[in-house]
C-alpha cells in the first residue's frame, strides 16, 4: 500500500496520543466536529479520527474518515476488557470476529480482512516476542454501554475465542464494509475478566457520549468508593496506550 492513505479510528485521547509521539509531520484540523489528524509514517500518509465513544460516533466517524481521505484500509484500535480469563493487562487482541450485543442477543458482523489480519497478528507476535505482553487473536464484542463480563460470558455464543468488550468496532465494521474498505482491529487489555465496572458511561459523559470532567466528578461524589477503581484503571489504560503505539506503528510500518 506503498504512497496510499491509511485511515485509522480511536475512540479517545488516551487511546492514540502515544501513537502520535511516534509520528512525525502531525497535522491537526476539525472535520464536521470531529478532530482529525494527519501524519507520516514509514514513508505512508496517514489520517486518525477521535471519534468518541460509542455505536452512533464510531458509525458517524467512520463515515466522515471515508469521505475526507478515501482510505485504503482502516485500521480501528483502542481500549478493550477481557470478558473471560486469558488476555490480561496490557495485553493485545486483534479481532478475528465481531459480535453486536443487544437485548441479550449477538449478531455476527462482517466487514474484517482475515487475511490482512492474519499477516499483522504474524507481524505482532514476532514484535512482542519475548516480552512481558502477549499478543491474541479474539472475538470482539460491540455493546451499547458498558456491560456485565458475568452476563456477556453466560450468553457467549460457541468460538467465541478471547472475546473483548468494546463499544465502537461493530459499526466502523458496517461502514468500512459498505465502502468496500479492509478493516483491521485491535484493542490493548485494560480491564481484566476479573473485574467488573461500578460505573457506567452515562454516567461520566454528556449526551454526545464524550467524557466531561463534571459529570466524572459528580460520579465519584455519589460513590466514592470507585476512586480506587478509577485510578487502577487509568493505570492500566496507560500502559495499553503505550503497547497499543508500538503495535500500531509496527502494523503500518508492516503495511
Amino acid at each position: 500500500m506503498k504512497n496510499r492513505t491509511i485511515g485509522l479510528i480511536a475512540a479517545m485521547k488516551d487511546e492514540f496520543l502515544p501513537l502520535l509521539k511516534l509520528a512525525v509531520n502531525t497535522r491537526r484540523e476539525t472535520i464536521t466536529g470531529f478532530p482529525f489528524y494527519r501524519f507520516s509514517v514509514a514513508g505512508k500518509d496517514a489520517c486518525l479520527i477521535e471519534s468518541g465513544i460509542g455505536l452512533k460516533n464510531g458509525a458517524k466517524a467512520a463515515g466522515v474518515l471515508i469521505g475526507a481521505s478515501s482510505p485504503e484500509l482502516i485500521l480501528n484500535f483502542g481500549f478493550g476488557g477481557a470478558a473471560l480469563p486469558g488476555p490480561a493487562i496490557g495485553d493485545l487482541v486483534i479481532a478475528d470476529r465481531i459480535l453486536s450485543f443487544k437485548e441479550r442477543l449477538f449478531s455476527e458482523q462482517q466487514g474484517l480482512t482475515p487475511a490482512l489480519t492474519g499477516e499483522l497478528y504474524s507481524a505482532l507476535q514476532q514484535r512482542f516476542q519475548g516480552g512481558p505482553y502477549r499478543v491474541h487473536r479474539g472475538t470482539f464484542i460491540t455493546t451499547a454501554g458498558i456491560t456485565g463480563k458475568g452476563l456477556i460470558a453466560a450468553l457467549l455464543p460457541s468460538g467465541a475465542v478471547n472475546p473483548v468488550l468494546e463499544m465502537e468496532t461493530s459499526a466502523i465494521a458496517r461502514a468500512a464494509a459498505a465502502s468496500q474498505i479492509p478493516l483491521v482491529a485491535i484493542r490493548g487489555i485494560s480491564d481484566g475478566s476479573d473485574e467488573e465496572l461500578d460505573f457506567s458511561m452515562a454516567e461520566l459523559t454528556d449526551s454526545a457520549m464524550r467524557i466531561r470532567a463534571h459529570r466524572v466528578f459528580w460520579t465519584v461524589l455519589r460513590k466514592p468508593w470507585v476512586i480506587s477503581q478509577m485510578m487502577r484503571l487509568k493505570k492500566n489504560t496507560d500502559l495499553a496506550g503505550r503497547n497499543l503505539a508500538v503495535a500500531v506503528m509496527a502494523m503500518l510500518e508492516r503495511l
